[in-house]
């Protein structure tokens, strides 16, 4: 007699206790620095005071937090074996270099166009694809962390030349085709490294050399199976700290001016559900294996807010509209994101069966 082999157990039973509730986690980080930014209304002076660049050390310390345990599962050995495959790397670029800067440049005019500061925040998000944050979103939705790690590489390089060039066409010389209003950026070519120096550069490197001295000196079983699961929740706290912050920084603003904050936060879902499938539906057709599509998806979807922030701040003040804008992105796309883990969790079950897709 045949014995029928168990069922898999439901995707959010085989989620760690963190993981499965993430979005409540986040939504009580969200309160939380709402209500320290009510409680201590100068604390936003107190976290600028010290900056690495021109984003506060705390801040900076929770996204480094964030990308280390992420870069530090990559297999950089096998780098070489996922780059083979050209077509999601095409793909994504396509999406994070064409496609995204025309989507959130159409939204914001369509949304925004009696809100100048606002639309500005948001082109400026839209014209810097995601180096950061997109790899928990990737690891959280099972994706390829090799892939994904070439995907940022990839895309932090050209963001150093092609930002202060997308800021231009996007910001000035595409409205005067157009007979629209314009506003320049004026940010180098330094700045835009420099925060990807930082916020890329020193936790790929700290994860690298973790892997390598790691794997050379316990072995791979031990690396593998101890070690990550240790880390892996860092990444998670990490990112719960920064939200906190980021609430605390601009919790006057978000609870003084909340129907602001919903006419930016619109146009905003509209950019990450149009980005992620777009990018899903394309890669299904081009019928790419679900964790490397997933990867594809995410980096669409994802932006730099740590970038875009930095450049609003830094052209137009901390306390002008376009920062604003660049504050709520964020605040808005890890809600979103988290919300797309569980979309791409469904979609793996639905069109996807053992890594293939299924005929349909």
């Amino acid at each position: 007699m045949t014995v029928a082999a168990p069922a898999p157990a439901p995707v959010a039973a085989r989620l760690s206790t963190l993981d499965r509730f993430l979005p409540l986690w986040i939504g009580l980080a969200m309160a939380l620095g709402l209500a320290l930014g009510r409680i201590f209304p100068g604390l936003d002076d107190q976290l600028d005071k010290v900056k690495v660049g021109t984003v506060s050390l705390p801040i900076a310390l929770g996204l480094l937090l964030m990308m280390y345990p992420v870069l530090a599962k990559v297999k950089y050995s096998a780098i070489g074996h996922v780059t083979a495959d050209r077509r999601p790397i095409v793909l994504s670029l396509v999406m994070s270099w064409l496609v995204g800067p025309a989507v959130m440049f159409s939204l914001a005019w369509l949304t925004l166009s009696d809100l100048p500061e606002y639309r500005t925040g948001l082109i400026i998000v839209g014209i810097a694809p995601c180096i950061a944050m997109v790899l928990i979103w990737i690891d959280l939705a099972s994706g390829n962390r090799e892939l994904a790690a070439v995907l940022v590489a990839v895309n932090s390089l050209i963001q150093i030349v092609a930002y202060s060039l997308l800021g231009y066409f996007y910001l000035e010389l595409l409205p005067g085709w157009l007979g629209l209003s314009s506003d320049g950026i004026d940010v180098t070519v330094w700045e835009i490294a420099k925060s990807v120096l930082i916020f890329l550069g020193i936790p790929l490197l700290a994860g690298y050399l973790t892997r390598t001295i790691g794997e050379r000196t316990k072995g791979v079983e031990w690396y593998e199976h101890r070690f990550l699961p240790r880390i892996g929740p860092v990444a998670l706290y990490g990112l719960l700290f920064t939200i906190v912050l980021l609430f605390a920084l601009q919790g006057d603003r978000i609870t003084n001016q909340p129907l602001d904050v919903v006419r930016i936060a619109l146009p905003l879902i509209a950019y990450f559900a149009i980005m992620w499938f777009g990018a899903f539906g394309l890669g299904l057709r081009a019928r790419l294996p679900y964790d490397r599509n997933a990867a594809v998806a995410f980096t669409a979807a994802g932006n730099n807010f740590e970038l875009a922030i930095a450049v609003a701040i830094g052209v137009f003040g901390v306390s002008s509209g376009q920062a604003l804008a660049g504050v709520v992105g964020p605040l808005i796309e890890v809600p979103a994101l988290v919300g797309l883990v569980y979309v791409s969790l469904w979609a793996k079950r639905r069109y996807y069966s053992d890594g293939a897709r299924r005929e349909t």
